[in-house]
């Protein structure tokens, strides 16, 4: 049975929190090149670190979380957390929604209610959603030390026992982006029966380039975006995925280290045209770093990454799922494949290009991704 939960950070970890802040030991910036081009910019940080001293009030950030209903339960071996509201409307359809890295349940706070009392936004009473939202097992608030690590299919099987066996919802929808994408994929693949169809704003494709022609124009571009997001951008995940251990030690014991490399992330990621704070507040990205500051999950968190690396991709490559899928694709996301890569993997039923966005679409988009929601799961009620 799920039990209540309310979130209370010992006073001692906020204080410990705060001598580490103040004993920082910062390291200098290349003396050439531009802000941000080698990784998290020095001056950027440094504001941000006093702002956490100074300014950040994570007690009104913990109340703020703990009005939304929260629960944990057992599932997949381990206790869960989740939030879990229900809808306002005279049939809310079941929804699991999922984060990814480096996110959190936090991503969800503005969506939430988007989804769940879409009449109080301008929307229908008739499109709410019961939302179910986890912190993914190893992640925050669902870890604990010494617990089992998990990849994708153990993600989406403690999902399944939640929802189903926990919770009581035999047919559910999903959505997702990052590992959240995977995981509400691997849940129509593996347990179809189970779901009335996905909402992704990522495609989990598998990464090789695919073969071009000098008359596909789409693929060609495609192609030169993955070859440098391949080159430029995947050493995180890299370390992640092949030495986890070793970089769990420095981010577990250094705040400003996990900032310095959660930050970086949001910003390459956002549609914020290189101001972070165009995209996020300095309450939320702290909020977000702050989960896995307190739970000291950073390490647990990296482990979808080795088992990508070393199980193989989670997704079958001959096996297309053939729930019915909606991708809507966000300008500064990371990948943007093309529809005719994406039909061969996945039963496309909706296809939304947003004029702005990126990878946190939640946080930075909220009403157009939950307006995209509604709209693709409103005809499979």
């Amino acid at each position: 049975m799920p039990r209540p939960f309310t979130l209370h950070v010992p006073d001692e970890v906020l204080v410990d929190l705060e001598a580490r802040l103040e004993g920082v030991r910062w390291p200098d910036q290349p003396p050439h090149g531009e802000p941000w081009q080698f990784g998290t910019d020095l001056a950027y940080l440094q504001g941000l670190v006093q702002y956490w001293k100074d300014g950040f009030d994570w007690r009104a950030q913990e109340a703020n979380l703990n009005a939304f209903p929260q629960f944990t339960a057992p599932a997949g071996g381990i206790d869960v957390h989740f939030i879990h509201v229900p809808g306002n409307g005279p049939q809310p359809m079941p929804l699991l929604l999922s984060h990814g890295w480096p996110g959190s349940v936090w991503e969800f706070h503005k969506i939430i209610p988007m989804l769940t009392d879409p009449a109080k936004f301008g929307g229908d009473a008739a499109d709410a959603f019961t939302v179910v939202a986890p912190s993914l097992p190893g992640y925050t608030l669902s870890f604990k030390s010494n617990q089992p690590r998990f990849g994708v299919p153990d993600i989406a099987g403690a999902c399944t026992e939640l929802m189903r066996d926990v919770l009581g919802y035999d047919r559910f929808a999903a959505q997702g982006g990052d590992w959240g994408s995977f995981i509400s994929a691997y849940l129509a693949y593996s347990v179809p029966e189970h779901v009335i169809g996905i909402h992704i704003n990522l495609i989990p494709l598998r990464r090789e380039p695919p073969n071009v022609t000098a008359d596909d124009p789409e693929l060609k571009a495609y192609r030169a975006e993955l070859e440098h997001w391949l080159r430029e951008e995947t050493g995180y995940s890299t370390i992640q995925g092949t030495k986890p251990q070793t970089l769990a030690y420095a981010l577990t014991d250094s705040p400003v280290g996990l900032a310095a490399w959660i930050v970086e992330k949001f910003r390459a990621w956002s549609d914020c045209h290189g101001d972070i704070e165009r995209s996020f507040s300095r309450d939320d990205l702290l909020t977000n770093i702050m989960l896995y500051w307190v739970s000291g999950a950073i390490g647990s968190s990296f482990w979808p990454y080795y088992a990508r690396q070393h199980d193989g991709w989670p997704l079958p490559a001959e096996q297309r799922v053939a729930v019915p899928t909606a991708y809507q694709s966000f300008p500064r996301d990371i990948l943007h494949p093309p529809r005719v890569l994406a039909e061969r993997a996945f039963n496309i039923q909706r296809w939304t290009v947003s004029p702005r966005g990126g990878h946190f679409a939640a946080l930075e988009e909220p009403q157009r991704l939950a307006e995209d929601v509604r709209a693709f799961f409103r005809p499979l009620r």
